[in-house]
């Protein structure tokens, strides 16, 4: 018999550290996940297999991978002819908006996420945007959930039928550090992930963009070591 479509959530799942520590928060507060990842011309399309290996350690019955090919757009240096930045420090990290910006992602994850969980039956949608470690990515502020949360309760038909949706942000306001702390008491397998924006071909991660590094230093923060390859020393 399965379980009520109350306890059944829709977890936005990319492979990386964050969703993974996501999923696991989803599990934990009793929710049955179904995962959602998304192929959408991503030049770091290895973090598609990491989502897939996360999800079948979870034991994930659900997980679907929803095709959006962004590189008509482009504008990102992840779906574009544009060099990823390297080698940026921490304060450079937060002045302005990064050309690894996707424009519009979350939102248009997110929709794909509401369209499913109201097919499903699920209210809860979980997305692992954080505003403290967040590389200055506008969709991954906590006034874009909010909004984001009333069009998903205004546009939708379960929305206008008092059956509320509601945005699901447990990393918000968690430094990456706690993120990877929270991820070891609930036994994410953080090998399994990945965070490049620029990985070599056979899918090491560079450890010189800005995600590697943000990764890198929380690791650090944490007192913990890294499980992952990296093509440069760990000096991040």
């Amino acid at each position: 018999m399965g379980r009520p479509d109350h306890l059944h959530a829709i977890v936005l799942l990319s492979g990386g550290l964050d969703s993974a520590v996501t999923l696991a928060i989803a599990q934990a507060e009793g929710l049955e996940p179904h995962a959602l990842s998304f192929d959408y011309g991503q030049r770091h399309r290895v973090e598609l297999e990491a989502a897939r290996r996360v999800a079948a350690a979870a034991g994930v019955r659900d997980h679907r991978v929803a095709t959006i090919d962004l590189r008509i757009f482009g504008g990102s240096a992840l779906t574009d002819d544009i060099d990823v930045p390297k080698g940026r420090d921490a304060s450079s990290m937060t002045v302005g908006i990064p050309i690894t910006y996707v424009p519009a992602r979350n939102t248009i994850f997110l929709a794909y996420g509401l369209a499913c969980a109201e097919v499903i039956g699920a209210r809860d949608i979980y997305i692992g945007v954080n505003a403290i470690d967040y590389s200055g990515y506008p969709d991954c502020r906590p006034e874009f959930i909010e909004q984001f949360e009333k069009v998903a309760n205004l546009a939708t038909r379960a929305g206008v039928s008092g059956e509320m949706f509601r945005i699901r942000t447990p990393l918000l306001r968690l430094t990456k550090a706690e993120i990877i702390r929270r991820g070891v008491e609930l036994g994410v397998d953080f090998t399994l992930t990945h965070s490049c924006y620029d990985p070599a071909p056979d899918g090491v991660a560079c450890g010189a963009c800005d995600s590697c590094q943000l990764r890198l230093a929380g690791f650090r923060e944490a007192g913990i070591a890294d499980p992952i390859r990296y093509a440069r020393p760990r000096s991040a």
